[in-house]
């Protein structure tokens, strides 16, 4: 037949076609984003597949509620525009779990109308059998068994990722835990499932309705005992959930783009997800069903925090060979990174080697800060990651760390009752001096307390990050002769 036979027939060959294009600007921006050097273009292809795929959409025959399908595209791109906009780089984690929660629930939400659907179609040829009427057309026992997957998916991811922004905005506590709770969650999965075989036996309207039920509390039961040091894992492997689960409810409505993109989001995920986990050293289902690290009394951290002034440290980095940077979170609570850059300019031009470590999970979630040092203009051929930059320690002159505190806590290597014990980490330690920029004596992500404060070659650099990366500028200035 020709493709073009007819306006339905023409329309689709449109979109087909629009989809392909799409599909391959999701793929080569998705290859693009592997380096950080071509990571932005390789957003916006992506995003001009998106816009295609979107497009496409509407050449398909038999599209109903344009209306609202187009208010609905109109508040979703004004939110977006204005939120993305408006949220400040520490908030960035926050807005990525949601935004992977949205994901999921409109999996979620495609599945629950299609099941819907389905069983008031078979309520309907129940009785038109009966009144001897021809009854309507079913849906297929494969795509049922798809939309629920997807849906069962694409709620656990919604909720779960709710609760993991919550627990990174600070509105829930980093760990919630009770008695029996593994056994619960296990009962509550195990009720889920047995709805779920129900739906595709039968299709029944209470059983759809206590099934996402029960699907949404078990996104919340699995997130709530997980603790703040998982979170970067946690929130790849709810990406990983939302691109399957919108792949399964695109194979249902038939719709290859959403089959295309799910796909590729769900495999980035769960690549990222095991690398993720394998930098902390944790099994996946360590991180889904048990405490971050072994049990038990932890050593005792002896020694005192030694402080020291923001003159000395200049003085120390001045003349020192080679200095590493370290940054965490606490520099982006204090929007730090241009003051950092701008520091690091200052001993380049001193002739001193300057480098950056970056651990896997620094921050809250991967690669933050990565877009950190990106936004403030650092090279990337500064950057170097954990296995790169650890053997340099040993010749470093000076390790300046600010913000991070788990990621280059020792006792992740000397301590087995540690709750991070066995975890990677930025070997800072070993270098000849250390100095943390540190706002007060609190503990990190984890809740410990950190022996590399308590270290002999450590001194405290107390105050905000970004008022102590400004002021070592000025004492570099000043031991320049004021330029």
């Amino acid at each position: 037949m020709n493709p073009f036979e007819g306006p339905d027939q023409a329309r689709l060959f449109v979109a087909a076609v629009a989809y392909l294009v799409a599909a391959t600007l999701f793929l080569l921006g998705l290859s693009r984003m592997a380096s950080p050097v071509t990571a932005r273009s390789g957003i916006r292809w992506a995003g001009a597949g998106m816009v295609i795929a979107t497009a496409a959409t509407f050449l398909l025959p038999g599209l109903h509620n344009l209306g609202l399908i187009l208010v609905a595209l109109a508040l979703g791109t004004l939110l977006a525009w204005v939120s993305g906009k408006r949220v400040a780089i520490t908030d960035m984690p926050q807005m990525v779990a949601l935004y992977n929660g949205m994901g999921g629930g409109s999996a979620a939400a495609i599945g629950a109308l299609e099941l819907l659907r389905w069983s008031s179609l078979r309520e309907s040829a129940t009785l038109a059998s009966a009144a001897g009427a021809t009854p309507p057309a079913q849906a297929s026992t494969t795509a049922i068994v798809l939309a629920v997957i997807g849906a069962l998916i694409g709620a656990v991811s919604l909720s779960g990722s709710v609760i993991a922004w919550a627990k990174l905005d600070g509105r829930l506590d980093r760990r919630f835990v009770f008695p029996g709770q593994q056994l619960f969650n296990g009962l509550v999965f195990l009720a889920t499932l047995v709805l779920a075989v129900m739906i595709c036996a039968q299709l029944g309207m209470d059983a759809i309705v206590a099934f996402f039920a029960l699907a949404l509390l078990l996104g919340v039961l699995m997130t709530l005992p997980i603790g703040g040091a998982d979170m970067p894992v946690v929130i790849s492997l709810y990406n990983a959930f939302t691109g399957l689960a919108v792949a399964l409810e695109g194979y249902v409505l038939g719709n290859e783009a959403l089959i295309i993109a799910g796909t590729m989001v769900g495999a980035a995920g769960l690549l990222l997800t095991r690398l993720m986990a394998k930098a902390m050293n944790r099994p996946i289902r360590g991180v889904l069903f048990g405490s971050f690290g072994a049990g038990g009394e932890a050593q005792e951290i002896t020694g005192s925090q030694k402080p020291i002034e923001a003159g000395d440290v200049a003085a120390l980095m001045a003349y020192a060979e080679r200095v590493v940077i370290v940054p965490g979170y606490g520099m982006a609570v204090a929007q730090a990174q241009h003051k950092i850059w701008e520091l690091t300019q200052k001993l380049m031009e001193r002739g001193v080697k300057v480098k950056f470590a970056i651990h896997p999970v620094a921050g809250r979630m991967p690669g933050h800060m990565n877009v950190l040092l990106a936004e403030a203009g650092v090279p990337y051929d500064l950057i170097a990651d954990m296995d790169d930059i650890n053997p340099e320690f040993k010749n470093t002159d000076v390790a300046l760390v600010i913000g991070a505190n788990d990621v280059v806590n020792p006792v992740a290597k000397t301590d087995p009752a540690s709750p991070i014990y066995g975890m990677p980490i930025l070997d800072v330690v070993d270098a000849k001096n250390v100095v943390v920029i540190k706002r007060g004596r609190g503990t990190g992500f984890a809740g410990i307390e950190n022996a590399l404060f308590y270290a002999d070659n450590a001194r405290m650099l107390f105050g905000d990050g970004a008022a102590m990366a400004a002021a070592l500028v000025s004492e570099l200035k000043a031991l320049d002769g004021g330029h």
